[in-house]
């Protein structure tokens, strides 16, 4: 359900965008422009979705004969319907109008790059476990509500030009209101297993499962800190400080690019899909800066050796390359005294 609800976002703040392109353009009349734009959407989702499909469901596909050749030659035939679109743009070119579509195509493609990739590493960072999922998206909203009162109430200096109404006061005072709400987040989500748990499939009964033990940094424990008690924490609150401190001191200028974005082509909002409130990107524009950060967040200093994915990926394995994993490793646990000489 959460990959749908990030897939109809994605759809719709690349619709918006690419609208946008459409108006601004729209008296040249650009031929195949739509088009291209939305068939490079497919293309480029067809390549993401195929390879988490490959990477985390790789012994539930090869089950399906069907879906064999789809995961096998998966990059090919991404790389042919791309080169396919790659084809159509050169043949629509049109003597009188060659700046202006070129224009435009780069405008697809960055619109790909922004939404398209980053709504994948949101997808990515919800197999990691749905608190990397929840956490980072509230502590936006967090940031966004508290920057917002204490600039309503204390604001008195302007931050940047790009955002009038935006102050320093609501700026500071959203930091400290972002490290509050983190940190109590993550000591909520962290205390059930549901949220802490990657996600991954059931081999035995082909259904989604959250279902482990906690790693550490859901586990708690003490810490001393200089000039205070020993308190008990989850580590997993202390890496919510980081990610508090990127949402509320970086994750904000993705909301002043989008401001200048819409400055530079004199529009107030992407859309009108929210009354009072623009399009779906005015109020996606931080999270997908935030959703990047969280990815390689966890990638550089989270994410170990997964047990379960490596199983994935041998049991894809001709059965000859299995017997020769299972016969190495069978030699080196021996070699370092796991197994005694006689196992098998």
């Amino acid at each position: 359900m959460l990959i749908l609800v990030v897939m109809t976002i994605q759809i719709k703040c690349f619709q918006e965008i690419i609208d946008i392109g459409y108006r601004v353009y729209h008296s040249y009349e650009l031929p195949w422009f739509r088009t291209l734009s939305w068939y490079f959407l497919i293309c480029v989702n067809y390549f993401f979705y195929g390879e988490t499909l490959a990477e985390y469901f790789g012994a539930l596909v090869q089950r399906e004969e069907s879906l064999q050749f789809l995961v096998r030659y998966h990059r090919f035939i991404s790389f042919t319907l791309y080169l396919a679109g790659f084809c159509m743009f050169v043949l629509s070119l049109v003597k009188k109008h060659y700046r202006l579509q070129f224009y435009m195509f780069a405008w697809t493609h960055v619109t790909l790059l922004i939404v398209v990739t980053q709504s994948h590493l949101v997808i990515q960072n919800l197999f990691e476990g749905m608190i990397w999922f929840i956490v980072p998206i509230s502590i936006v909203i967090c940031n966004d509500i508290t920057a917002y009162l204490f600039g309503f109430f204390f604001g008195r200096t302007p931050l940047i030009k790009l955002s009038p109404k935006k102050t320093w006061e609501g700026f500071i005072g959203g930091f400290f209101g972002t490290l509050v709400c983190g940190f109590i987040l993550a000591y909520l989500l962290a205390q059930f297993q549901y949220f802490v748990c990657p996600v991954e499939v059931n081999s035995k009964t082909n259904r989604f499962t959250a279902d482990c033990e906690p790693s550490d940094i859901f586990v708690m424990q003490q810490y001393t800190f200089p000039f205070a008690k020993t308190v008990n924490l989850y580590p997993y609150q202390i890496h919510s400080v980081v990610l508090s401190t990127f949402a509320s001191l970086i994750g904000p200028f993705g909301g002043f690019f989008a401001s200048g974005f819409k400055r530079a082509f004199q529009i107030k909002d992407f859309a009108d899909t929210i009354p009072g409130h623009g399009g779906i990107m005015d109020r996606f524009d931080c999270q997908y800066l935030m959703a990047t950060f969280t990815h390689v967040y966890i990638a550089s200093f989270i994410r170990g050796p997964n047990p379960s994915k490596v199983l994935q990926q041998l049991l894809v394995l001709q059965p000859e390359q299995q017997l020769s994993i299972f016969n190495t490793m069978r030699d080196r646990l021996r070699d370092r005294g796991i197994l005694p000489p006689a196992a098998m």
